[in-house]
């Protein structure tokens, strides 16, 4: 039989085989080139370092960002945490350092405007005129009388505990407002780190027992950054490693790994070049793509090498066994390839930019895999000493194989009735799983980021921003509009998340308080529109440069900003606090015009879902794509359609499992399904292709067919299901925890792949072959 396929030179895999033997050098040759231009791109690689990254410009919630950011200025930071070892941030030694730290924070690059307890604007009156100067003093620090009135006056404010100060006056905060340019923001928020980084530095040195730490939106940007670099310091030497002792105690010959590597470098280098080509951009969720790369690589290759050593240890010649090899595994390995990158090119119908990005990257590295694995490979292995394994290892393999065969062929309705038994259950379970974004929770909690972050919720406000736009159709200074305002502001104030409420209304109620003696009484709005203008006009004028109300109401005076600081919240909690507070608006506010929330936390907490219902759509087009070009493929519908099962099954009790385990996903976990239904397809296209061409070339039955496929290709389907699932292990690595979370779950989805083509696929295609065979109306 093997005679008569090796005879068989008419077909176009056997010329086509032949000729990629005979002509090696050519081949090297031409496609060494085309490697080296497709690599050339990399030079138009960009690294993306803003958390923006993750929305499109027409997301809804960021154009309202957007707009709120164009009214009321840019909100890029960084916040330098002043945390004494004693506790007291009103020491002589804390405060020396919150006045020196707020002065040098103005030489941060690009900062336009510095907040801290140091410089907060402390209102009077002297002689009926308002007298505003900055809260703390270098002459103030020695005497305890005046730290004492700093300390009670500032844990009385309400502008400044929760946002600046600590509620217990153990923390406080200062804030560097920064433009960052919208240009080459790779080197500029690098820049503004590393100067901030060398400013705490010289903070702790200069006072003892001050901690500082660093967060903020441009620290944010910057650990995006960090992470992406980091994780392929670690992914790429240790996925080559791992790769390297699986196909060697696999294979037994260095021939074979050395020629994969070869295919693994040059594809990684390839898609990489070919994404800069179209202006792809590198972020932290794309970091995985070379490790996903390198996996589906090795997939393709062990196929082709398996088969040449099957045909040596057949006696074949080096050459007619690579030939064979080529042959054989040139179809399954093209539709196995087709159907992985329509899976990821599928994530270009996701909502977030990085998913797209990685989908295309892989895509590129998928098809160039597959280039090179039916090329360059077999001309490189004619080229290599190869020859026959004299190991055990492969005859263990085999036994191995006919154990499973034996076993899935004497338990065929068990195993069917069983395993689908096994998925309505994990299906019933898959609700469990709740969505959840959380920005600051993106990161491990080994990165020094991650830490502050941590400490800041712990410690000072929270990590939760939600920000509105209140607009006045009579401008500002009505007092109709500032009453609505505040009693906004009094009822967040009274949610039990809320932390800190930032509002002009609060300036407001202190200028009036102050111009009537500081009577606790007079802590209320202005009685009248002129008196409330006259307020505001005084206080602007007696502000110091770059500490304007620019940043609460806008340009026109029509709109004012209420900014809203909770505890760090998940996406669900973060959405039922802005309805309430919408909700709020709309039942309990006549004059106050339609406030829509927006800010970074409402950004990522819509993502999920909006990720998933777009992807909805993607995931449906690669089922109904994988399963034509299957049918087409096997010219047989119900092949095509049987194919179908144990590729989408996994999911199922991927996230069943996840759900029963976890319970959380984010919005990079919606892209799995589509990401996984095209890797596992793979080993299911080369079963398929086993059974079919012993059922059609050798007239086997449906028992001795499926025996058949386990023998010829049950050893590559378990090496390949091998290193995918260790490749897919070592993203647990990454410092970015969305990429940990989509390996981790991709490898369980992997894992059961394998389980259903072992136990599942081969009593299900008995089951429909004998049905077509007593059926006279059933087609093939």
């Amino acid at each position: 039989m093997a005679d008569k396929a090796n005879s068989d030179t008419s077909s176009f895999e056997s010329q086509f085989a032949q000729r990629v033997v005979s002509a090696r050098w050519r081949v090297i040759a031409a496609t060494l080139a085309l490697v080296a231009l497709a690599t050339s791109g990399v030079q138009f690689l960009t690294l993306s370092t803003n958390y923006r990254m993750f929305f499109d410009e027409n997301n809804p919630e960021l154009q309202a960002f957007d707009a709120l950011e164009a009214a009321y200025g840019k909100s890029d930071s960084v916040i330098f945490v002043v945390a004494p070892e004693d506790g007291d941030t009103f020491s002589r030694e804390a405060l020396a350092a919150t006045l020196w730290l707020t002065e040098r924070g103005w030489h941060v690059p690009y900062s336009t405007r510095v907040d801290s307890l140091a410089n907060f604007q402390h209102t009077t009156v002297v002689d009926d005129d308002l007298s505003v100067s900055d809260f703390v003093k270098s002459e103030m620090l020695d005497s305890a009388d005046e730290r004492n009135r700093i300390r009670e006056t500032a844990l009385s404010d309400p502008r400044l505990v929760g946002n600046l100060l600590a509620r217990d006056g153990g923390v406080s905060a200062v804030q560097v407002t920064v433009a960052l340019p919208e240009e080459a923001q790779v080197i500029r928020v690098p820049e503004i780190e590393a100067f901030s980084r060398a400013l705490a530095v010289k903070t702790e040195e200069k006072f003892p027992g001050i901690d500082i730490r660093l967060v903020g939106t441009v620290i944010i940007s910057h650990a995006f950054a960090q992470a992406a670099l980091d994780s392929q310091k670690i992914f790429i030497p240790l996925c080559f490693l791992i790769m390297a002792l699986v196909l060697t105690v696999l294979t037994r010959r260095l021939s074979g790994v050395v020629g994969i590597m070869i295919m693994m470098i040059l594809s990684v280098i390839s898609a990489m070049g070919l994404g800069g080509w179209v202006g792809l951009p590198f972020s932290p969720f794309v970091s995985a793509a070379p490790t996903i790369i390198l996996m589906i690589v090795v997939a393709n290759c062990v196929h082709l090498l398996v088969t040449a050593q099957q045909r040596l240890k057949a006696g074949d010649s080096k050459d007619i066994a690579i030939a064979e090899a080529i042959r054989v595994n040139l179809y399954p390995i093209f539709l196995a390839s087709a159907t992985t990158a329509l899976g990821f090119f599928s994530l270009n119908f996701a909502e977030v930019p990085p998913h797209r990005h990685l989908g295309t990257f892989v895509g590129f590295g998928i098809l160039v895999s597959f280039a090179l694995s039916v090329t360059l490979l077999p001309a490189l292995l004619s080229l290599f000493p190869i020859r026959a394994s004299k190991e055990k290892s492969a005859e263990h393999h085999d036994a191995l194989m006919g154990m499973i065969s034996e076993f899935v062929l004497g338990n065929q309705k068990a195993l069917l009735f069983g395993l689908f038994g096994v998925v309505l259950a994990m299906a019933a379970v898959i609700p469990r799983n709740e969505l959840n974004d959380v920005m600051v929770h993106f990161f491990d909690e080994r990165m020094e980021f991650r830490q502050d972050t941590d400490f800041v919720d712990e410690n000072l406000s929270g990590n939760t921003v939600l920000e509105y736009s209140v607009i006045s159709p009579d401008g500002i200074t009505s007092p109709t509009f500032l009453s609505d305002v505040s009693d906004f502001t009094a009822w967040l104030r009274d949610q039990p998340e809320v932390r800190h409420v930032g509002v002009i209304t609060d300036t407001f109620k202190h200028i009036n308080q102050i111009m009537h003696g500081g009577a606790s009484e007079a802590y209320r709005l202005p009685e009248s529109r002129d008196l409330t203008a006259q307020y505001m006009l005084l206080y602007e004028l007696s502000l110091p440069f770059g500490l304007d109300l620019n940043n609460q109401v806008d340009l026109d005076r029509v709109s004012a900003r209420v900014t809203v600081t909770a505890e760090t919240l998940s996406s669900q909690e973060v959405l039922a606090l802005d309805r309430r507070a919408e909700d709020w608006l709309r039942d309990n506010t006549a004059y106050v015009n339609e406030a829509k929330g927006s800010g970074p936390s409402l950004l990522f907490a819509h993502m999920g879902l909006r990720n998933i219902k777009s992807m909805l759509g993607g995931t449906a087009l690669v089922l109904l794509g994988i399963s034509l070009i299957l049918i087409l493929a096997f010219r047989s519908f119900r092949l095509g359609t049987v194919s179908l099962v144990p590729n989408f099954v996994p999911a199922v009790i991927g996230f069943g499992v996840w759900g029963l385990t976890v319970g959380e996903i984010g919005a990079s976990l919606s892209v799995v399904v589509a990401m996984t239904v095209g890797i596992v397809v793979d080993d299911t296209v080369h079963f398929l292709s086993k059974y079919q061409r012993a059922r059609l070339e050798y007239g086997f039955s449906p028992e001795d067919a499926v025996s058949h496929a386990f023998q010829t290709v049950g050893r590559a389907v378990f090496t390949t299901t091998l290193v995918l699932v260790a490749g897919f292990l070592i993203l647990l690595l990454a410092p970015f925890i969305p990429t940990a979370q989509v390996g981790l779950l991709t490898a369980l989805i992997i894992g059961f792949a394998l389980v259903f083509d072992f136990l599942l696929l081969p009593p299900l295609l008995i089951a429909t072959d004998r049905y077509a065979q007593a059926s006279p109306t059933a087609t093939g």
